[in-house]
């Protein structure tokens, strides 16, 4: 005789967990694995064995947070916001320095990267703000202006670190978000305007030296042949001499010889060109928009505006990692330091994409609960 689970009990809950995307999301990190194995000589111990930890680790993270209510993210989004932006500003005093940027904060046991944190916090505060926000002020300006304050905040603090990639990132999360929200056209139409005004004004004055020569790299290699020029031009030798099938698993001699630098964590998938070609890297790019395309899926299952715009800015998040990255390494974006979800090394990316898809996940299993609506 079997036992049928109540409905909100634990066992229910995993029941009705979307296990396809976890799935695909370990299917993706254990290509990670593989190529992080693969660019340290067949070194177990020099990054592949963390990733899979992490990635376990991670993934019990995910399962806890998926199972927490979607009311209570709801409740959080923006005292988990505020944390954020609080530890953004506690970078500016008692940040870390590397490389000449200053992102972390050392709090003894590791290194915590802030912005990471508010990719996912920004995402749960506008997600609650346009939930509940009357339709009528989406578009009206002192609804444009609340929206404009939460996502003008972090970007000012992240910009000064200053770390330009993760700055465009969050920047263009929140502005899909603020597009999903149903603002009216006219209002997209005159900020593309004034943006198409301000984006010259932002190169030339907004933008540090640096960041200007990685554009102008960008656009001509020769630039910079042994800065970003040097990376951008080996990391197309690595991907084009992979072919259609790749010159083989643990065969790639522009990885042996270390020709491009690291190729672990942000030009990893020149590893998966050169030893799986064309063939290695379609199928890598197929996994991830299967993966995308599920999330847009389990989004328009779910039945408030929250769990919705919640997925869907995870989700945009994802997405952008992997079109940057990509585009990063084919050369048709200048390089910004942006790492492949999943299949880079690094810890602090994995544990917040995976906590990023627990709230997808959270949100999923609890599509069809009724929120408040904060009265306006």
């Amino acid at each position: 005789m079997s036992i049928i689970a109540k409905p909100n009990s634990l066992r229910s809950k995993l029941y009705e967990i979307n296990w396809l995307l976890l799935a695909l999301i370990y299917i993706i990190g254990g290509i990670g694995i593989a190529m992080i194995y693969a660019a340290t000589d067949g070194v177990w111990t020099h990054g592949a064995q963390q990733h899979l930890v992490r990635l376990l680790v991670a993934g019990g993270v995910l399962l806890f947070i998926a199972l927490i209510d979607i009311k209570i993210w709801y409740h959080l989004a923006y005292p988990i916001y505020i944390l954020a932006l609080v530890l953004l500003a506690g970078v500016d005093f008692f940040g870390v320095t590397v490389n000449g940027s200053q992102r972390w904060l050392d709090i003894g046991v590791t290194r915590l990267q802030p912005s990471e944190i508010m990719k996912l916090a920004i995402v749960l505060a506008l997600a609650r703000y346009y939930h509940d926000l009357p339709k009528w002020r989406v578009s009206h300006i002192t609804g444009i202006v609340g929206a404009l304050l939460i996502i003008g905040l972090p970007v000012q603090f992240i910009l000064r670190q200053p770390d330009l990639g993760t700055t465009l990132l969050l920047a263009a999360t929140a502005l899909t978000l603020v597009y999903l929200s149903g603002i009216n056209w006219r209002v997209i139409l005159s900020s593309a305007i004034l943006a198409s005004v301000a984006l010259p004004l932002f190169y030339m004055f907004g933008l540090k030296p640096y960041q200007r020569r990685r554009i102008a790299t960008f656009f001509d290699p020769s630039n910079d042949p042994t800065g970003a020029g040097y990376h951008i031009t080996q990391s197309k030798i690595a991907l084009g001499s992979g072919g259609v099938s790749g010159k083989g698993y643990m065969q790639g001699t522009q990885r042996q010889l270390e020709y491009v630098p690291e190729n672990r964590t942000d030009f990893i998938f020149t590893v998966i060109g050169e030893e799986f070609g064309l063939i290695g890297g379609l199928v890598t790019m197929a996994l991830y928009a299967t993966l995308i395309g599920l999330c847009i899926w389990l989004a328009l299952e779910c039945k408030n505006l929250f769990s919705r715009l919640l997925i869907m800015g995870i989700t945009t998040t994802f997405a952008l990692y992997v079109f940057i990255n990509l585009a990063m390494v084919m050369g048709l974006a200048p390089v910004v330091g942006v790492p492949l979800p999943l299949i880079s090394y690094g810890g602090t990316v994995i544990l917040t994409v995976m906590f990023g898809f627990g709230l997808i996940l959270s949100a999923h299993l609890h599509r069809q609960t009724e929120l408040p609506r904060e009265a306006k």
